[in-house]
């Protein structure tokens, strides 16, 4: 006859509650399973399948703490923390996205066009989601959603359940969203410096030729060079967006391990 004592089933429950809040909180934050349009029901039972496949391997190393006690609660609380700190790391790679869209926009002339992203929750430049849906394309492409689960798997034996990041390691994450304005700007580099030169030429015009309506002819010309400046940039994209989601996921676990 099978018995479970107090113990045994506490360190049943440990052994699947804590993992899935590691798992749970990096669903809720890293791309592209925060995407609204992916049902809460999908989300969960894609975490409750990744806890039954992770459970033996973080086992190897859970402390023995009741779940249900003061310090079990702790536990959980420092999961979620650190899975929202693995999602974060991979944000900031779409964040940067965000950020180069937006800039585009705004040189162009764009920066009026917007529309509702349900994913940030906030109106966003047209040109900032085009880019940003080429982008997950392109990571969803390059098995990248399998990568930052890889990168989760391998979290357990990095950083072991029961084992806080240092400070350290949150201010390294935190210095970290400066890739949102380096990346971002260096990504549209090209394009922006286009449109400073169109800019400045139509300016040019408009002192030589005061007759003319920069205001009706400047928009049309701005906007024709900015697409086709982003239709011959796109395709020398693949390189530096490939290099910034392998930086995503290397910060993934170098921001929390660091003491």
């Amino acid at each position: 006859m099978i018995t479970f004592n107090d113990a045994d089933i506490n360190a049943l429950l440990g052994m699947f509650f804590y993992p899935l809040a590691r798992i749970l909180a990096l669903l809720s934050a890293a791309p592209p399973f925060n995407n609204a349009s992916l049902p809460t029901q999908t989300r969960l039972i894609l975490g409750l399948s990744i806890t039954v496949a992770i459970a033996p391997i973080a086992a190897e190393t859970l402390p023995v703490i009741p779940l249900a006690s003061g310090a079990g609660l702790m536990v959980l609380a420092e999961q979620m923390l650190i899975g929202y700190g693995m999602g974060f790391s991979m944000r900031l790679v779409f964040g940067a996205l965000d950020m180069a869209g937006h800039t585009f926009s705004t040189q162009m002339g764009l920066g009026f066009a917007t529309s509702y992203d349900p994913t940030n929750s906030s109106q966003t430049a047209v040109v900032s989601e085009v880019l940003s849906i080429l982008a997950l394309l392109m990571f969803i492409g390059i098995d990248g959603h399998l990568m930052v689960l890889s990168t989760l798997a391998q979290s357990f034996q990095a950083l072991p359940i029961g084992t806080l990041p240092g400070s350290a390691s949150w201010a390294n994450l935190a210095n970290a969203g400066a890739i949102v304005f380096s990346s971002g700007l260096l990504l549209v580099l090209p394009i922006v410096v286009t449109l400073l030169i169109t800019n400045t030429a139509l300016g040019v015009l408009g002192r030589v030729s005061p007759q003319l309506n920069i205001m009706v002819i400047g928009f049309p010309i701005t906007i024709t060079l900015g697409f086709a400046t982003l239709y011959v940039c796109l395709p020398y994209m693949i390189g530096p967006l490939t290099q910034m989601f392998e930086t995503g996921q290397r910060m993934m676990l170098e921001n929390l391990v660091m003491r």
